[in-house]
């Protein structure tokens, strides 16, 4: 049943569209474009040699465009869950749990499609690429595993307090503005880069450019650690979600 509403899912996005399915490579170029000219030619901005730039703007931008792109996706997506399929919690039997997975696999689904945007554009730019690019499904792993229990909580909330929905677009713009996706952390002042730091997102845009853009290995460590995270975020949430899905029908 997953698999199948993911495919709908991914589909259903793109259907009646000219270009079909290819949109969803066209989308992230016309994405980096927009970012690349805003922030590269408007604003004159610049990756500091210091700060591992030395590679070109749009290129260590993508990267964390891509990981702030599933997050957002999901979270802005998750507050209406339950409430845009009434009939699924009134009519039939369903197990309502499982409406963030496909959801999940569908923002997986893209990011890795613009990962491999994020090859054929260095190939093409810089003429170089890191075979360490194969790891970045697995920096995906553990924000997967938040993704999941976050969406749960929120799909729940939705519910009950439907202003959230209204809130989830500026939070996502506000976790991209206050992460390493746009500017390096470190050249930032000490009190920045604490908050900086406590946006989940930093650690894993850091991460998946150290395996893209570097060509070294992620920290093994921090990654396990973070995956354990993960895995009590998404436990919590499910815990949450099953607790409070028994009132869904009344309030629907």
């Amino acid at each position: 049943m997953v698999w199948e509403l993911s495919k709908r899912e991914v589909l259903g996005r793109y259907r009646g569209a000219s270009f079909g399915l290819a949109w969803s490579v066209i989308s992230p170029f016309l994405m980096l474009g927009v970012y690349a000219f805003a922030f590269g030619e408007v604003l004159k901005s610049r990756w500091p040699q210091s700060a591992g730039g030395n590679h070109s703007y749009a290129v260590i931008l993508f990267v964390g465009l891509i990981v702030h792109g599933f997050f957002s996706e999901c979270i802005t997506r998750a507050a209406t869950l339950i409430v845009a399929n009434p009939n699924f919690v009134k009519r039939v039997v369903f197990p309502l749990d499982i409406l963030p997975w496909p959801m999940i696999f569908s923002a997986i689904f893209h990011a890795l499609i613009n990962t491999c945007v994020l090859a054929l554009l260095m190939l093409a730019t810089e003429q170089r690429l890191h075979a360490t690019i194969v790891i970045v499904p697995i920096i995906f792993i553990p924000l997967m595993l938040v993704t999941l229990g976050v969406s749960w909580f929120l799909a729940s909330l939705g519910v009950y307090l439907r202003d959230i929905s209204q809130v989830m677009p500026v939070l996502a713009t506000a976790l991209l503005f206050l992460s390493s996706a746009i500017v390096p952390v470190n050249i930032l002042p000490n009190a920045l880069q604490r908050l900086f730091y406590l946006n989940p997102l930093t650690f894993f845009i850091d991460q998946a450019r150290t395996v893209a853009l570097v060509g070294a290995m992620p920290d093994w460590s921090e990654l396990a650690l973070a995956t354990a995270i993960g895995f009590f975020v998404a436990w919590l949430g499910h815990a949450w979600f099953m607790a409070t899905q028994r009132g869904f029908a009344d309030v629907l």
